[in-house]
């Protein structure tokens, strides 16, 4: 049963609210400690002589990826995983979805993911379990990441207009996270032991399980399961609702490369980073993964502004569909790796790395652009998506993250291959593509799917 409007105890709203908030910042500090470290943890450490032979299972994995890939580098190899690990992180929720609503409910779905991930983040600790806590981290955040945002909207009655503003208060601790996480663990993790930042991780997975159970008696009880021979209503599809199926799904693989260069950040790009910009002073050096911190920073100051940059637009002139919106924002964000291409440029005539300032300007760029990317994605998914089928359209929407990070994966294994200038060019070519792809189909066979808003009445 939804919770009372009456029932305003945290900030307005239900007081599980609350318990659920502070239980995902810890997931998610959780979550990105880790993949601040991942990748720089294995071309540092794990995948070196001495080392990557201790690793219980390295040897017939790394055989399988090179089947796939051909002969890969520690620093491929580090890309691959890493984008293997990312990737399958939007694949999983939906198995674990599907289990809690059929068959453990979310509560136990919730737990068992939690406890999964604080054991896949002590298994960080030791090398030779690190493939083993790879797939506990991966079940894990099946179980956790989709059950624990369905409680949210459990919270509220249909008709409790609160609902959205929830969400909002939950991104924003998701938010908090993404900011603090690498400056703790990546800081940890750096300077004194990468197992030492792991462990860090899985401590905050503790805290947020045990947030959780403590709060659990302020959510409302689990729905009742469907048995599996219950009548499902059906609903015929259209014509145009068929259309409209093709089309989304026809996008995901282009809007897979339109973000390579947003997800390359936690992946190929700390390690070029790492060796291009200025990050020494007084003889301190910055922990690179801070980098995933200012990322974050400027991007939640960038989606406000985006958010009233439209609003404003919108009371002057026609506001463009979420497809147009969806063209501008990679093109925009097309130009990032273009900043980073023009600084490897620098650094190979001078000699020297540059200044933080290319670093600002190439998270700016990017992040103005794809504050108009996954957050209109997602609301063009939920609108153009047939009735009854917005649940799976939203599955659907995420597949194009788990095969983007799977090609970011890939991409990152030419960073020592080829010229830096060449690298980062390489992607702003295939997001350039992907942005013109859009607008062709925006103006063909998408115009049913994105209708033109209205232009604004004359005062």
């Amino acid at each position: 049963m939804a919770a009372s409007r009456s029932d305003t105890a945290f900030l307005g709203h239900p007081a599980g609210l609350g318990w659920l908030s502070f239980s995902e910042f810890w997931e998610r500090f959780s979550y990105y400690g880790m993949q601040a470290l991942l990748v720089l943890y294995m071309t540092h450490s794990l995948l070196l002589p001495g080392h990557v032979q201790h690793v219980l299972g390295m040897t017939g994995f790394r055989h399988v990826l090179e089947r796939l890939y051909g002969p890969l580098s520690a620093e491929a190899l580090a890309s691959n995983v890493t984008g293997l690990y990312t990737g399958f992180v939007y694949l999983t929720p939906l198995a674990g979805g599907l289990l809690a609503d059929r068959f453990i409910g979310r509560t136990w779905a919730v737990t068992t993911g939690a406890i999964l991930m604080a054991a896949g983040q002590f298994l960080m600790t030791l090398d030779a379990t690190f493939l083993l806590a790879l797939l506990c981290l991966l079940v894990g955040v099946g179980f956790f990441k989709g059950n624990i945002a369905t409680q949210v909207g459990d919270l509220y009655g249909e008709d409790d207009p609160r609902r959205a503003d929830a969400f909002q208060v939950y991104m924003f601790g998701i938010q908090l996270a993404v900011i603090v996480s690498p400056l703790i663990c990546g800081t940890v993790g750096e300077r004194v032991s990468w197992h030492w930042g792991f462990a860090l991780a899985g401590f905050g997975m503790l805290v947020g399980l045990a947030t959780y159970l403590i709060g659990r008696r302020r959510l409302p009880a689990e729905p009742a399961r469907r048995k599996k021979d219950a009548p499902r209503e059906k609903r015929a599809l259209t014509a145009s609702d068929t259309r409209n199926l093709i089309i989304l799904i026809g996008l995901i693989p282009v809007l897979a490369v339109a973000l390579i260069g947003n997800q390359q950040i936690g992946n190929a790009y700390l390690l070029w980073a790492e060796k291009n910009f200025q990050i020494v002073w007084f003889g301190q050096t910055m922990p690179i993964s801070w980098m995933l911190s200012l990322d974050a920073f400027i991007s939640a100051i960038l989606i406000g502004a985006s958010v009233i940059f439209w609003r404003w637009w919108a009371r002057h002139w026609a506001e463009p569909d979420e497809m147009l919106k969806i063209a501008i924002g990679v093109v925009i964000a097309a130009g990032a790796p273009v900043v980073l291409a023009a600084a490897s440029a620098v650094v190979a005539s001078t000699g020297h790395p540059v200044s933080l300032a290319w670093a600002v300007a190439f998270h700016t760029i990017n992040d103005l652009g794809f504050a108009n990317v996954f957050p209109v994605g997602l609301a063009l998914y939920t609108r153009a998506a047939p009735k009854g089928l917005t649940g799976m359209m939203i599955g659907v929407f995420y597949l194009h993250l788990f095969l983007g990070n799977l090609l970011v994966g890939w991409l990152g294994g030419f960073l020592y291959k080829m010229p830096p200038v060449s690298f980062w060019l390489m992607h702003a070519g295939l997001m350039a593509g992907a942005a013109v792809v859009l607008i062709v189909i925006r103006y063909t066979v998408g115009r049913s799917l994105s209708p033109a808003y209205a232009a604004p009445e004359a005062a």
